[in-house]
């Protein structure tokens, strides 16, 4: 199954010297039968977009937690065993956990398919999303547009042996 795990440049840097993204349980998102349904798409490579785009929306997050932060959002795709991604059977079938998955232990990096980067354009939209997160969750439409002007930007695919020049 393939996960994608959000994450920062200054968390994947920290990967990269530790050889894994943890400790555990991770946070990742895949494509879970939730998604699958709130998607209403066979297409597995949509459904995948689908995922990688709910883990950009949780590196933004983490971006919002981190005000030094470089104001980029970090996904890392990792390939794992489908009984090592688990749905929590808790929580409720609300919007914000679709595709959620949790891995039990650390994820060794070495286990990396691609990392996923916003470009360098994108810095002044995703830095006025993260600042604008609190205010949009509370319900202010306004934020909420600036949030979603984060999401024009598409992420760009790294391969895993280009980690030294994004996080240099």
């Amino acid at each position: 199954m393939r996960v994608y795990v959000p994450s920062t440049l200054p968390g994947l840097a920290e990967a990269h010297k530790t050889g894994e993204l943890g400790p555990g349980p991770v946070t990742a998102y895949a494509v879970t039968p939730g998604l699958r349904e709130w998607y209403v798409s066979d297409d597995i490579e949509e459904l995948e977009y689908a995922a990688l785009n709910r883990a950009a929306a949780a590196s933004l997050r983490l971006l919002a937690a981190d005000p030094a932060a470089a104001r980029r959002r970090v996904v890392v795709a990792f390939d794992v065993p489908d009984k090592e991604a688990v749905a929590d059977p808790d929580r409720g079938p609300d919007s914000a956990g679709l595709g959620e998955v949790r891995i039990a232990a650390a994820v060794p990096l070495s286990k990396a398919a691609a990392v996923h980067v916003d470009a360098d354009d994108a810095d002044t939209d995703v830095s006025a999303a993260a600042a604008a997160l609190g205010a949009a969750d509370h319900g202010d439409d306004d934020a909420q547009f600036v949030v979603d002007g984060a999401e024009d930007h598409e992420l760009l695919w790294f391969g895993v042996q280009e980690i030294d020049h994004l996080i240099g």
